[in-house]
């Protein structure tokens, strides 16, 4: 539907011929996914205010003519247009030449026209379709032939690399920022990069190395603020190798951090003490991929933890602190946990399940790491799942179905950049395209003080040293 109003409202080709009646249907929340959106979620939109074109607060009613009028709330409407994804305008400038001495006269650019062909915010357009929302650069280059705004993937890739290194700093600076954080998540997803492949394959060969893998891995900081730091590292370290590299800039006055990850120890960062928690989501999982088999066992395991995750929502919905929150689990989930450990360990003592079956390494895999997996139960803040970085990894899952790979490493760090400061920036509820652009039209602030650029804070930085837009475009 194109005309939408903010509360909500239907057109008159929306009712029904059902029997629900119009009173009932307003009682009943929009269902999760309605597709609908209030005009207070059109945020990065232009808004306009429209005056009444005959009456102003204090008139008299021009129904009655006894009552005055007075403002009420604005009501919205909503018109959605389209456009390209980049646009482009074509100044046709006056050009007369003399003919005897061949002087050529070329009428003067607009103010507004600026001295780059490409500005800030095409850069920043460029970066986000194709590291935030994983559109590949020949994709954006049919796309634009389509529209008859040319735009090259090779074109694309030097503006995309050049204005990587205008926002490089910042990336740096919140690698040092998240060092200080006092909870960090990490995981990691299979990646492709076609020229560390080629390395790799050629030192097999020699038999200089066993190791295969190469990684895209995410981490997510949560600094003491509450804010969060999303960071991205593409390459044949583990998860925990580069969280050791981002616990190197730890300060060392500082308590070890705490860290949530999922059971395998490359997670582990091998040169730094942190407080290990793990994913609670991960140990359900196992039980998940077995309900076929064992049903009932399933069902009592996955009702337990069902019930340990409504505690933990409720203390969200209440706004407990974290010492708070623990003791709420004390009280509510310990003895849910503790019924769940006596039952597995029932499960394998008294030989009702088969160890090496698949209930049985399920249940194995928990009692192993049962004191990680409850942590929450004992560490104020410990979370219990991993879920914010799986979701963080989306990103570079999403490049890697759509792009298959990255061709080099240098192409891989500049989707790294890319991806950390997208992501941040969304963690941080800002528009990610103006933040992109406001770091790239600001390129010397930037370099001289990244950390009045953090998406947390750069507003105030731009209202302080705002550069006429394209003068740092690459």
């Amino acid at each position: 539907m194109l005309d939408q109003l903010s509360d909500g409202e239907p057109d008159a080709g929306d009712e029904h011929d059902g029997a629900e009646s119009n009173e009932s249907k307003a009682d009943k929340p929009n269902p999760k996914g309605h597709g609908r959106n209030g005009a207070e979620a059109y945020k990065g939109a232009d808004h306009i205010k429209c005056p009444h074109g005959s009456l102003k607060s204090g008139d008299l009613c021009p129904e009655c003519a006894k009552g005055k009028v007075y403002a009420s709330r604005p009501r919205t409407l909503v018109r959605v247009t389209g456009q390209a994804p980049l646009g482009a305008t074509v100044y046709e400038l006056d050009s007369l030449r003399c003919n005897l001495c061949g002087m050529e006269f070329v009428a003067e650019p607009p103010a507004g026209a600026g001295d780059k062909k490409y500005d800030a915010l095409a850069a920043a357009m460029i970066a986000l379709l194709r590291y935030g929302s994983g559109l590949p650069f020949n994709r954006l280059e049919g796309l634009q032939r389509n529209l008859q705004i040319p735009l090259p993937a090779s074109t694309q890739w030097d503006i995309a690399s050049d204005a990587a290194t205008l926002v490089m700093p910042v990336y740096e600076e919140l690698i040092r920022q998240g060092a200080q954080g006092n909870l960090v998540h990490n995981d990691d997803t299979s990646m492709q990069v076609l020229e560390l492949r080629k390395q790799i394959d050629a030192m097999n060969e020699a038999g200089e190395t066993d190791r295969t893998g190469i990684f895209s891995t995410g981490v997510v900081c949560q600094l003491d603020g509450g804010q969060r730091v999303a960071l991205f590292f593409t390459g044949r370290n583990h998860a925990g190798e580069n969280l050791a590299a981002v616990l190197r800039q730890r300060a060392s006055e500082l308590e070890p951090p705490l860290q949530m990850c999922d059971g395998l120890d490359r997670n582990l960062p091998k040169d730094f003490e942190t407080v290990v928690t793990n994913c609670l989501a991960h140990a359900r999982r196992k039980f998940v991929e077995v309900v076929s088999g064992f049903p009932q066992e399933v069902r009592f395991v996955l009702e337990t933890l069902r019930d340990v995750y409504k505690n933990d929502a409720d203390a969200k919905q209440h706004g407990l602190s974290p010492h708070e929150r623990m003791a709420h689990h004390q009280e509510h989930s310990a003895p849910l946990m503790a019924k769940l450990e006596d039952w597995m360990r029932e499960q394998l003592d008294d030989k009702h399940v088969e160890p090496n079956s698949r209930l049985g390494q399920a249940i194995r895999y928990v009692r192993k790491r049962w004191k990680r997996l409850t942590q929450f139960l004992r560490v104020p803040g410990a979370p219990m799942d991993n879920n914010i970085v799986e979701q963080s990894l989306k990103k570079a899952i999403l490049h890697r179905k759509n792009s298959l790979f990255y061709k080099t490493e240098n192409g891989a760090r500049v989707g790294d950049v890319f991806m950390s400061l997208i992501h941040t920036a969304e963690l941080a509820g800002r528009n990610a395209l103006d933040y992109l652009a406001s770091l790239i039209d600001n390129a010397d602030d930037v370099a001289a003080t990244p950390s009045r650029w953090l998406p947390w804070v750069y507003d105030a930085s731009t209202a302080a040293a705002r550069q006429p837009a394209s003068n740092n475009a690459p």
